[in-house]
């Protein structure tokens, strides 16, 4: 990987591994987590374990209407029906907190979250300098 990428995913990924601990504390005992997942603080990177799920995957956004970026998944892990009222729910409270982390964690780069079709994307500065 390319050290200047590296260095600039690294705050987004810390970020979204401390959102994801905040919505287990706020979301994680509404539904039974994947069987074939560790329970939440099993494992290293909590993308891996508990209930839920937060990433992001950089997009060169070919026919998006904000071009390149990262979408965001934000996830419930599990095999039962989640209430589209939870969904939303976690879904609000961690957009918020990727905003308000972004802000905090990366302010020169005017980093914001954008609806982009049916995804949630993080535009803004993508310099690698």
């Amino acid at each position: 990987m390319n050290p200047k990428l590296a260095k600039w995913e690294e705050p987004l990924f810390e970020l979204l591994r401390s959102v994801d601990n905040q919505l287990e504390s706020e979301f994680g005992d509404l539904y039974p987590h994947h069987p074939a997942r560790p329970p939440h603080g099993a494992t290293t990177n909590p993308q891996n374990d508990g209930l839920l799920r937060v990433s992001a995957n950089f997009t060169a956004g070919f026919g998006s209407d904000h071009g390149r970026g990262y979408t965001l998944n934000m996830e419930f892990v599990t095999l039962v029906p989640v209430a589209d009222k939870h969904t939303d729910a976690m879904e609000s409270r961690a957009l918020k907190l990727i905003q308000d982390g972004l802000d905090r964690t990366m302010p020169e780069r005017h980093l914001k979250i954008k609806r982009d079709g049916n995804l949630w994307k993080i535009v803004g500065n993508l310099s690698l300098s």
